[in-house]
């Protein structure tokens, strides 16, 4: 079983005929934004709110069109585009609406818990993969995809650990799976044990696998909640140049590990340019009246891609990867939400 093809590279359309093969899957991602927004309009129409947002919706209808149809060779570079190139551009639009104060405001307490529950949940995630009899390789993958940024770290790691596409494959369509589970759950989650939009952001930062996935599970509860949950969430991704980092000098003495890994794959382009916006707006470099067009264009761009991952999702792939894999996925998800829900409290994270 192969992996996405966006999970390992870029699309970097340079001509026409990159272009041209662009715009089916984009018409494709841009269709099924437009029915969730529609959705999402009559949501309110009929029900005085919008239950489900366009971000969820178009999770939803993308997992439901790839679900009933696998998109062929003709969709697959727009999509590639829409899933990858315009989510890492709303993710730097982003950056706009987050200033210096608020990290500043966050502490080095923030900072090393955040820090912790990545390293603690790596090292429980994968004690459960050995202990229910996973490779180390499938382990390793499973462990860095749950605690730092899914198919990005899995994508990162598997060259490192020499991990083969089987194992590569296995960790990806869970990461897709339940991500949206996730994302559709942790909503529910924040009513349910009455969450304030601060501590919601905290902990979907700490336990969503993807940034887009943070955006879509905070965006139905407050901005609040999406500016803090994207902060978070960034500094888990960031936590992955160290894991890549000590996971090829451990390696190293094996003749099939490969090298160092490069600078793309420590420090993606979109996060350094979400710190440059982030910068630019403490400096007072964006005039306020762009800030929200450039936050409408972020969400939109969001959305679209939501699309895009939805259609890379088979809910038929999680019967095909077996009931050890199932339950070591869903177990470290549960420890990443356990360990996450206890340092928020005992530092009062939330309250701050």
């Amino acid at each position: 079983m192969n992996p996405p093809r966006y999970v390992f590279s870029f699309l970097r359309p340079r001509g026409s005929r990159d272009l041209a093969a662009v715009v089916p899957g984009l018409l494709l991602c841009l269709a099924i934004t437009a029915a969730a927004m529609a959705l999402q309009s009559l949501e309110v129409r009929w029900l005085g709110r919008a239950w489900l947002e366009a971000l969820v919706l178009a999770i939803l209808l993308g997992t439901a069109v790839r679900t009933a149809w696998a998109p062929g060779p003709r969709w697959s570079a727009g999509i590639r585009f829409s899933a990858k190139t315009l989510l890492e551009i709303a993710v730097v639009l982003l950056g706009a609406t987050i200033s210096a104060r608020m990290i500043l405001q966050a502490g080095a307490s923030v900072l090393g818990g955040i820090m912790l529950v990545v390293f603690v949940a790596i090292g429980v995630s994968y004690a459960l993969g050995r202990l229910f009899g996973l490779s180390h390789h499938l382990s390793t993958l499973i462990a860095c995809g749950n605690s730092i940024c899914g198919n990005s770290a899995i994508a990162a790691v598997a060259p490192v650990i020499g991990a083969g596409s089987e194992d590569v494959g296995a960790s990806i369509a869970f990461t897709a799976v339940l991500g949206v589970a996730v994302v559709l759950g942790l909503p529910l989650l924040a009513s349910a044990a009455h969450m304030g939009p601060r501590m919601f952001g905290m902990f979907a930062g700490m336990t969503v696998y993807a940034v887009p996935q943070v955006l879509a599970a905070t965006a139905p509860v407050s901005q609040v909640s999406v500016q803090i949950g994207t902060f978070v969430k960034l500094v888990r991704v960031l936590m992955l140049g160290p894991v890549v980092l000590v996971l090829s000098l451990a390696g190293r003495r094996q003749a099939s590990t490969p090298g160092l890994p490069s600078l793309g794959q420590l420090l993606p382009w979109f996060i350094l340019g979400f710190l440059a916006m982030v910068a630019a707006r403490s400096a007072n470099l964006i005039p306020g009246a762009l800030l929200g067009p450039l936050s409408g264009i972020s969400n939109w761009l969001t959305i679209v891609s939501m699309a895009a991952l939805g259609l890379g999702v088979d809910v038929r792939s999680v019967a095909r990867a077996g009931p050890r894999v199932t339950a070591v996925v869903s177990l470290s998800l549960v420890v990443l939400g356990v360990v996450s829900w206890v340092l928020i409290h005992l530092l009062g994270l939330g309250a701050r």
